[in-house]
């Protein structure tokens, strides 16, 4: 498995290539849906940059509430950057910067809301690919043909063969986006794409789970990303149902 591309002298990180790739076809995405949609470019704009900050600084924060036992036994994990990210940190990070956002410039978050969180899915499948091609993330062993052999990871043990559960994570994202950008299409109420959202990813995630081999900390017989993922599903179905009563209601959110 490759993880370079060299270019003369240049050489593309395909992790960094693929994490490029997803946030670029994320923001198209939003343009082209949120101008169908009579939504302010300028805010479009202004999300995806606070989300990436927001999301950046929230999956770092969440590894560090995680691996508290760890980080008291060997404080140097706090600035080492090469690991320690949280993918739901990021995700909660960049709605929390993103509503504050709206917020500041006085426009209504929830339509924005449900125009990104398909994007959102759209661009974590193109990085579960950059965390293919690094060998991070990686699945338990197994002898079927359903597998992936790293040789020069990193992360991942080489030579033995592993489950590929980043391209089936990647794959989950790519389903996800596309039944979420089919939902929107019937035209739901406010704030249910979003609320989709949160259901479908928790449900994938807690399920993905089960083949990972990562360390990425547990309570009990749960990883603390399941622990996460039964929030999140909660959240989500309360959401759902919170924004339907309201928009029956005639309430503006």
């Amino acid at each position: 498995m490759f993880n370079d591309i060299k270019i003369g002298p240049v050489t593309f990180h395909m992790y960094g290539l693929m994490i490029a790739i997803g946030f670029a076809a994320a923001l198209m995405m939003c343009l082209k849906r949120g101008k169908k949609r009579g939504l302010n470019e300028d805010i479009i704009y202004g999300i995806f940059f606070c989300a990436i900050f927001g999301g950046m600084i929230g999956c770092r924060l969440l590894y560090y509430i995680v691996e508290i036992p760890e980080i008291l036994k060997d404080p140097s994990i706090l600035w080492n950057f090469k690991n320690g990210y949280v993918v739901y940190g990021g995700i909660i990070g960049g709605a929390l910067a993103s509503l504050i956002y709206c917020r500041v410039k006085k426009e209504r978050f929830l339509p924005y809301f449900d125009l990104v969180m398909p994007a959102v899915s759209f661009a974590q499948g193109f990085g579960r690919l950059g965390c293919f091609f690094a060998g991070c993330c990686y699945g338990r062993e197994t002898d079927s043909w359903f597998s992936i052999t790293f040789t020069h990871s990193d992360f991942a043990p080489n030579g033995v063969k592993l489950l590929p559960t980043q391209l089936m994570s990647s794959a989950g994202d790519f389903l996800i986006c596309g039944l979420l950008l089919l939902y929107a299409g019937r035209k739901p109420k406010e704030g249910q794409v979003a609320a989709g959202y949160m259901v479908l990813y928790g449900i994938g995630r807690f399920i993905i789970e089960f083949f990972r081999n990562d360390y990425r900390g547990s309570i009990g017989v749960l990883s603390t990303s399941q622990i996460i993922s039964i929030g999140v599903v909660a959240a989500g179905v309360v959401f759902y149902l919170v924004m339907n009563f309201r928009n029956c209601k005639g309430v503006t959110p």
